[in-house]
C-alpha cells in the first residue's frame, strides 16, 4: 500500500497534467524537426544497451555514489539531469536499494520463486550527504503496525528506513549515473544516460547501461505537456510506448541487481526449495 502511495506522490502531479489533455494536441510526427530528431535518435540507439562484464554474488550492501536530486525541471531542454535515468528522488532513491521495500509496497508474498527477478535488494546502502559531506548508512525493516495499533487492518505491513553515520568500511561496489548528452543532441530533444556499477577497490567498471530517449514533439508544452516525461515513450532500451514514465521508477536498483546479486537471493532460493519439498 505504501509503495502505491509513494508512486502516487511522484506521479500524481504528472497525471494531473496529462488529464488536462483528452487528445494529443500535436500529431506524433507533425513537428518539422521530427524526422531529423528521429534519425539522430535511431543512430544513438545503436550505442544503447546493457554491458555486464562481471557479476558478483552474495552482496550485502552498495555505495550510492550519486543521489538523484530532490527537484529537476522536466521541461528544461538543456539541463543535464539524466531524463532517461529518472527514478526516485533524494533519500527515497537510496531506499530503493534496501531489502523489503519493493516486496512490501507491491504486496508480494514473503516466499518468492527462486527465479523472481525484481527485486530483492540489499541489507544496507551507503551514500554521502551533500550538506555535511559525511557517509551515512541506510537500513530498513518491515513493520506490522496492526499488532500494536488496531486502527490498522490485520496483516498490514509497511517498510520503514533510517540512516546513521557510517563508521565501518565503505561498500566495495558503487553505483553512479551521468547525463552523457551533447549540446547537439539536446537541440533535438535527445538525452543520453550512463548508469555504471564500479568496483571501488580496483576502480573497474564492471557493468554499464547506456540509454537514450527523445521528445517526438520537440519540447511542446501544449495542454500542460511535460517534454521529458513524454520522451520516455521513445526510449532505448525501451520503457514502453505509452505513459512509459511510470516504468522508470526502480529502474536503477533492478539493473544493479543483475550485476551485484544480493545475499538475500540465496535466502530466497533456500526458502523456495523448502516449499518445494
Amino acid at each position: 500500500m505504501r509503495r502505491n502511495l509513494i508512486k502516487l506522490a511522484f506521479l500524481f502531479p504528472i497525471f494531473l497534467m496529462v488529464a488536462g489533455c483528452t487528445t494529443r494536441s500535436v500529431v506524433e510526427n507533425a513537428h518539422p524537426n521530427f524526422d531529423a530528431a528521429a534519425s539522430i535518435f535511431k543512430d544513438r540507439c545503436r550505442l544503447a544497451g546493457e554491458k555486464i562484464y562481471k557479476t558478483v554474488d552474495d552482496v550485502d550492501g552498495v555505495f550510492v555514489l550519486k543521489v538523484r536530486p530532490e527537484k529537476t525541471d522536466l521541461s528544461d531542454q538543456f539541463e543535464l539531469h539524466d531524463p532517461y535515468g529518472r527514478d526516485f528522488r533524494g533519500d527515497i532513491y537510496v531506499r530503493s536499494f534496501l531489502h523489503g521495500a519493493y516486496a512490501v509496497e507491491n504486496n508480494l508474498p514473503e516466499k518468492l520463486p527462486a527465479d523472481f527477478p525484481p527485486h530483492i535488494a540489499y541489507a544496507f546502502a551507503d551514500a554521502i550527504d551533500p550538506v555535511d559531506g559525511k557517509r551515512y548508512r541506510y537500513t530498513g525493516k518491515v513493520e506490522e503496525p496492526w499488532l500494536t495499533d488496531k486502527s490498522y487492518l490485520k496483516g498490514h505491513k509497511r517498510f520503514v528506513f533510517s540512516r546513521s553515520l557510517a563508521t565501518g568500511p565503505a561498500p566495495r561496489y558503487g553505483i553512479t549515473y551521468d547525463d552523457i548528452s551533447t549540446r547537439f543532441e539536446r537541440e533535438h530533444w535527445i538525452a543520453g544516460s550512463s548508469l555504471k556499477v564500479i568496483d571501488l577497490q580496483t576502480n573497474e567498471v564492471i557493468a554499464e547501461r547506456i540509454g537514450y530517449l527523445f521528445d517526438s514533439e520537440q519540447g511542446s508544452k501544449i495542454g500542460g505537456r511535460v517534454p521529458w516525461l513524454w520522451a520516455a515513450n521513445n526510449s532505448c532500451p525501451s520503457f514502453g510506448s505509452r505513459h512509459a514514465f511510470a516504468a522508470q521508477l526502480d529502474q536503477t536498483a533492478i539493473f544493479v541487481e543483475k550485476v551485484l546479486r544480493p545475499a538475500f537471493k540465496k535466502i530466497a532460493q533456500m526458502s523456495s526449495a523448502k516449499i518445494a519439498q
